[in-house]
């Protein structure tokens, strides 16, 4: 069967790793797991409208979220506890299939030193790294996959990702096919039809690499 594409590239932070079970895990027991998702989700946005290190973008949003749940807080844990989160349980038997016939990518809001440590969680290498500290820009804005297209080239390259805003939106608005891996089988947004969609990273090592 002939591929369909020769490159994917991947958002890292919900995609590839767990990162609620890190978060809520960095905050501790004594907090409900969904509001610190609940809140995360609603504040980090906000702190990555203007450009600064994403170690700043954790502290001050867990600085924000110990504020609503009451306690006081420089943030910085968060950050510290990121080199720690693991990855899903079908994400290296996916990647370990998937490079045996594409190359493959991250395009993650992250700093350059952090997703060298979440690396070392992965059984494989990549040929593409995109941090938005090398765009100094987050997700969903468009200065990772602009950058994307220009170290790509004319390959066909599919976008993967948990996360229909961060990702699949703007990759739609650009014209790059995009894989949803809808985890949480949420409903898409406007302008977020997937070119295609899977449950997990395992569906999507079935649909290119069966």
């Amino acid at each position: 069967m002939d591929r369909l594409y020769d490159i994917v590239t991947f958002d890292c932070y919900g995609t590839l790793i767990d990162w609620e079970s890190g978060i809520t895990s960095a905050f501790g027991n004594d907090f409900d797991r969904d509001e610190i998702i609940r809140l995360h989700t609603e504040i980090e946005p906000i702190v990555e409208r203007d450009y600064r290190p994403y170690r700043d973008v954790l502290a001050e949003t867990a600085k924000q979220i110990g504020a609503r749940l009451g306690f006081s807080t420089d943030g910085r844990f968060l950050a510290e506890s990121l080199p720690s989160w693991k990855p899903f349980p079908d994400t290296n038997p996916a990647l370990e299939r998937l490079r045996a016939g594409h190359r493959l990518g991250i395009l993650s809001n992250v700093d350059d030193d952090l997703i060298a440590l979440t690396r070392r969680h992965f059984t494989v290498d990549f040929d593409l790294v995109i941090t938005a500290q090398q765009v100094r820009s987050y997700k969903p804005g468009h200065a990772h996959f602009t950058t994307a297209r220009e170290r790509i080239g004319n390959a066909r390259w599919l976008h993967a990702a948990q996360s229909n805003y961060h990702d699949v939106v703007p990759a739609n608005a650009l014209g790059i096919p995009s894989a949803w891996v809808n985890r949480k089988n949420e409903d898409s947004l406007p302008g977020g039809i997937p070119t295609h969609e899977v449950r997990d990273m395992a569906g999507l090592a079935e649909l290119l690499a069966p």
